[in-house]
């Protein structure tokens, strides 16, 4: 008898449908798996055949043909053993056909035939959402994961007899437990912490409110990485809708712990300078999301950023613009969101010194200017907003006194980003944060007074601002405009946005910080 069962493998972070075809019946012992499958989906037949025998159903004397369909999809994992057990025993006449006709069957099997957690829970049952497949039974140690999609009818269970027992009408399946939002948690990195640098911080509040990508350039010690470590707790929460893309892409890159929740605080990624570029956009021998995916909807922190190779750097071009990664293979292209804050921080020069006012540099004018090089300009062209940080005064580290508090930054962030949110809710523009508007939505809402006209013609003129800075200049302008509650731009906003913008060239020219300030 052939027997069909519903499955699915990740293809990135989507979920594609496998219908699992299963032909058993008695004759020569034999146990054939076709269709495109890698070695983890083979070695599938000595797992189902060891569970089968557990609940009581022998296939020693059976032959068996399983084929994955379509075959010319690559499978890979070990998800597809229930499926493919369930499928035999439906063949067999163990248990009856209708009982898993629409039914997406996830989970690994053990020896004894117990399910085993697996990856992707969150995007396979979106995917199965999409198809319009009403009913899943996934392993009970993703219970967690399960619980937040709405829309499918998730079952668990802990072993193929439970399974068996309960499509043959005996005994339910157990339901997954309804989770809650964690409650956010107090930032452990607080922004009162910071002595001085009010330059940088104003222009981490701008980045903020308007999701904007910022680079830092001062010595060591400034703080460049202390106020990077503490932008995702001035950020918005997250949505339920971003939290579960979140949660996908997290999930498939076998991040999710057992106890996973729906988050609430935005990802902050911080990989090492050495990382290379498939570790920043993804890929890999089966095209796992990389730093720039797994910080989607947060913040992606490249310390150091001058000393990652230039292969690895240049690779970020694409994602930035765009807000996703494609990644090609021979025989596949796998597609990662990518939209996170890009937070870059760097030393001026190789030795860190140049420009602190301490006369310390030994570097050339010619090793400068070759070190701030290893930055491309359509690199610098894609970060919103440059600020340079002086050396901390030791008065002002001896003081005690601290600036505002995180809490109170993320007050005024979040009624920045409603002002964003109320335009895309009523159609004006098409994105909700002000750093991804199209240039016709700029061309729609980020209208200059006369004077901020003049500013910026000034600025275009005197800098030779790009295209691309122009267009960043206006969305910046926007989001200050709307930190300030003001519906027009004025000339202030635009002011303010082109001194963020453009990184100052001669850092020794003795202002504090050439930022938005």
């Amino acid at each position: 008898m052939l027997a069909i069962a519903q499955s699915a493998v990740l293809v990135g972070i989507a979920s594609f449908p496998v219908r699992v075809e299963v032909q058993a019946e008695r004759g020569i012992p034999t146990f054939e798996l076709v269709g495109l499958a890698e070695a983890a989906v083979r070695e599938s037949r000595v797992r189902v055949k060891s569970a089968l025998a557990g609940v009581g159903v022998d296939i020693s004397e059976c032959r068996v043909t399983v084929n994955l369909a379509p075959a010319d999809v690559k499978k890979s994992g070990s998800s597809f053993d229930l499926a493919i057990a369930l499928g035999t025993l439906v063949a067999l006449g163990v248990i009856p056909e209708e009982s898993i006709a629409n039914v997406l069957l996830l989970g690994e099997l053990s020896l004894n035939g117990g399910t085993q957690s697996l990856r992707g829970v969150v995007a396979h049952l979106l995917g199965a959402k999409e198809r319009g497949v009403v009913r899943a039974i996934v392993p009970r140690a993703n219970e967690r994961e399960a619980s937040l999609v709405d829309g499918v009818e998730v079952e668990l269970a802990s072993t193929l007899g439970e399974i068996v027992d309960a499509l043959r009408g005996q005994a339910p399946l157990r339901r997954p437990r309804a989770q809650k939002a964690s409650a956010p948690a107090s930032p452990l990195d607080d922004l009162a912490d910071v002595r001085g640098q009010y330059g940088a911080r104003r222009a981490l509040e701008i980045a903020a409110s308007g999701s904007h990508n910022l680079l830092m350039v001062g010595p060591p010690g400034a703080g460049k990485t202390m106020l990077a470590r503490r932008l995702a707790g001035i950020l918005p929460r997250l949505s339920r809708e971003e939290a579960l893309e979140v949660i996908a892409i997290h999930g498939v890159a076998g991040l999710l712990s057992p106890s996973a929740s729906l988050a609430v605080e935005r990802p902050f990624r911080a990989p090492h300078h050495t990382a290379s570029d498939v570790a920043l956009v993804g890929g890999g021998e089966h095209s796992r999301p990389g730093e720039v995916s797994l910080a989607h909807h947060g913040v992606l922190f490249l310390d150091e950023l001058s000393e990652l190779r230039r292969p690895a750097l240049e690779a970020l071009r694409q994602p930035l613009e765009d807000g996703f990664v494609t990644v090609c293979r021979m025989r596949l292209t796998v597609t990662f969101p990518a939209r996170p804050m890009l937070v870059g921080a760097t030393n001026p020069c190789a030795c860190g010194n140049y420009g602190d006012g301490t006369n310390r540099c030994g570097c050339s004018p010619d090793a400068v200017r070759q070190y701030r090089r290893r930055l491309s300009g359509p690199l610098l062209d894609r970060l919103d907003l440059h600020v340079v940080l002086p050396r901390v005064d030791l008065l002002e580290l001896q003081s005690g006194a601290g600036g505002e508090s995180s809490a109170a930054v993320r007050a005024r962030v979040e009624r920045a980003r409603a002002a964003q949110r109320a335009r895309f809710r009523a159609g004006e523009v098409s994105a909700q944060a002000n750093a991804h508007l199209s240039q016709r939505d700029v061309e729609r809402v980020c209208a200059l007074e006369a004077k901020g006209k003049e500013v910026l013609a000034q600025a275009v003129e005197r800098r030779g601002l790009s295209a691309r800075a122009y267009g960043k200049v206006l969305r910046l302008a926007r989001t200050i405009a709307d930190m300030d509650g003001a519906t027009a731009i004025g000339a202030r906003h635009v002011t303010e946005a082109v001194l963020g913008r453009v990184l100052d060239r001669d850092p020794t020219n003795g202002r504090p910080a050439e930022t938005a300030a």
